[in-house]
């Protein structure tokens, strides 16, 4: 029986998915074959992630092109100086396209706080902003699509004082913290752990993973970044291997591009996941399968 997967964190709008690398076209737009191999690794669902509102329309026309997509709906961290023009104007902004598009909008997010990134945008802002967006999962009920790098305390502090407005739970995605900040994470109810590439890159990284509860995992790609590349700790437990080209101008119908993660690299994921817990891949991804319906979809007719 083949796996079922749900990818919560796909970064589709980006150019590199046109073929499209730092401005320059290097191969001929492939999105459509990228999505045929998603489908065909037993992608049943996946996620767009939205980091700003310029994003947001290309999303929204993407999802409508098939059922199977859905969007997630915020201003990424270190894209929160994009409110400071005209606050009221943004938010709203972001407000009308989640409400104008409901059936569609899956998460509120990305959002949260990114402190490794602190050049495209400081502490101070990203932290009111993220607060503000907090407003959308309470007016909406919906669950939080969540963000936090190197900023636990604050990610934290910010979610517990608003605990009456995360309602509906959420996933901290692209999980690569400490198991201390992992338990921190779980004990606030409804909230979950995304996994990807990044999130196994090291030793250390895995030893985490290994503890967190599975019916508090799910998992995503982050594509077209956070690939598991061969230096990583996690390399080792891949079984599903894919045919690549190094380099872009090699590009075939049939090839994946060193360097540019897909959905269907998903698998990757889930067997360096059972690997490292040393269980069948096909009980994880049940239970990653279902933990995913259980948020995003147990109050939705579909």
């Amino acid at each position: 029986m083949a796996l079922k997967y749900i990818d919560i964190g796909a970064n589709l709008t980006d150019s590199m998915f046109r073929g499209i690398y730092g401005g320059v076209q290097k191969h001929q737009n492939d999105f459509h074959l990228v999505l045929e191999r998603a489908w065909k690794q037993g992608l049943q669902k996946m996620f767009i992630t939205v980091g700003t509102l310029n994003e947001a329309g290309e999303a929204l026309a993407l999802s409508n092109q098939d059922e199977r997509l859905f969007v997630t709906m915020g201003c990424h961290p270190t894209r929160c100086g994009e409110f400071l023009p005209d606050p009221e104007q943004y938010y709203q902004g972001l407000r009308s396209k989640i409400s104008n598009n409901i059936s569609k909008i899956i998460a509120i997010g990305e959002c949260g706080l990114d402190y490794d990134r602190l050049h495209f945008c400081e502490k101070e802002t990203q932290k009111i902003y993220f607060e503000k967006q907090l407003n959308f999962a309470a007016e909406f009920k919906l669950p939080l699509f969540l963000h936090c790098r190197n900023a636990h305390d604050d990610f934290m502090e910010i979610l517990t004082r608003n605990r009456d407005k995360v309602c509906a739970g959420g996933v901290v995605h692209s999980f690569d913290g400490t198991l201390d900040e992992a338990l921190k994470i779980l004990s606030f109810d409804g909230l979950y752990i995304g996994l990807n590439g990044c999130s196994l890159k090291t030793a250390e990284n895995l030893e985490v993973v290994k503890q967190i509860p599975n019916d508090k995992i799910m998992i995503e790609t982050d594509c077209p970044w956070c690939g598991i590349r061969p230096s990583h700790a996690s390399s080792k437990y891949v079984k599903t291997k894919f045919a690549t080209v190094k380099k872009k101008e090699k590009w075939t119908a049939e090839t994946l591009i060193d360097g540019r993660c897909e959905p269907c690299q998903i698998s990757q994921v889930l067997e360096v996941i059972a690997g490292i817990k040393e269980q069948p891949v096909e009980k994880l991804a049940n239970i990653f399968y279902d933990n995913t319906l259980e948020l995003f979809f147990n109050k939705r007719e579909y």
